[in-house]
């Protein structure tokens, strides 16, 4: 039975919750001291989430993670620089507008800042503002990717972006509006999630794989790195503009 690959992932996806779990229950019954509440919900919404997690892994394994290095593959091979930026650009827009994560946040920041007074009390008001932090988190996803690209492609080293971005997170968060520092930085994090991150890593380590002289233990890391980091550049950018 366990020689069966999904029943494998879903023992495996256990395992990854058990800790979780344990610590819940532990501080329920022991340092709070309460009953557990609705113990049937609780075991049912856990299986849920073993098998969401199975599913999960292995539609990364049979989908996206080859999808991402196969493309990798093909644009070394076809030797276009051009085509192969525009590709991580769309890539990581599109990655990003479609983060379940982004989108929620996104939709409680407008609320805030409504709240906050930043914006108007009106649905339209945080319609558009949620919709135009998602863009911003899109489009500077996109940017970070297409960066990490040309990085890997010229050899330069990672700490070279990195640094740089940090120095202008540290130069504009003075100037910001105190409501949308601690979102823009949240931003990459929330943005390089469950679709962004398989995507990317599989990207930057089949390009690595793929060009002569890339090693990709060392090259084809470092995308998820800016992707965090640049979104908040933008989202600072973004809170000054409007």
């Amino acid at each position: 039975m366990f020689n069966n690959p999904f029943i494998k992932q879903l023992f495996a996806s256990f395992l990854d919750l058990a800790p979780i779990l344990a610590v819940v229950l532990v501080f329920q019954v022991l340092i709070i001291r309460q009953p557990i509440p609705d113990v049937g919900s609780l075991i049912g919404g856990t299986l849920f989430v073993i098998l969401g997690l199975t599913l999960f892994v292995q539609g990364l394994e049979q989908s996206l993670f080859p999808v991402g290095e196969s493309m990798a593959y093909a644009f070394a091979r076809k030797g276009s620089l051009f085509w192969l930026l525009t590709f991580a650009f769309c890539l990581g827009v599109g990655a990003a507008i479609a983060e379940p994560a982004l989108i929620a946040v996104a939709e409680k920041a407008a609320t805030i800042a409504a709240n906050g007074k930043l914006i108007a009390q009106t649905d339209a008001a945080k319609a558009g503002y949620a919709l135009g932090l998602r863009i911003t988190v899109a489009l500077s996803i996109g940017l970070a990717i297409l960066i990490g690209v040309l990085r890997i492609i010229r050899g330069w080293p990672v700490y070279y972006p990195v640094f740089f971005a940090y120095v202008c997170i540290a130069v504009m968060t003075p100037f910001a509006p105190v409501e949308i520092i601690g979102i823009a930085y949240d931003a990459g994090g929330i943005a390089t999630s469950s679709i962004t991150v398989p995507l990317v890593t599989a990207l930057g380590v089949g390009l690595a794989t793929s060009i002569k002289g890339r090693n990709p233990m060392t090259d084809g890391f470092g995308l998820v790195v800016l992707a965090s980091l640049i979104p908040a550049i933008f989202v600072i950018a973004y809170g000054m503009a409007i």
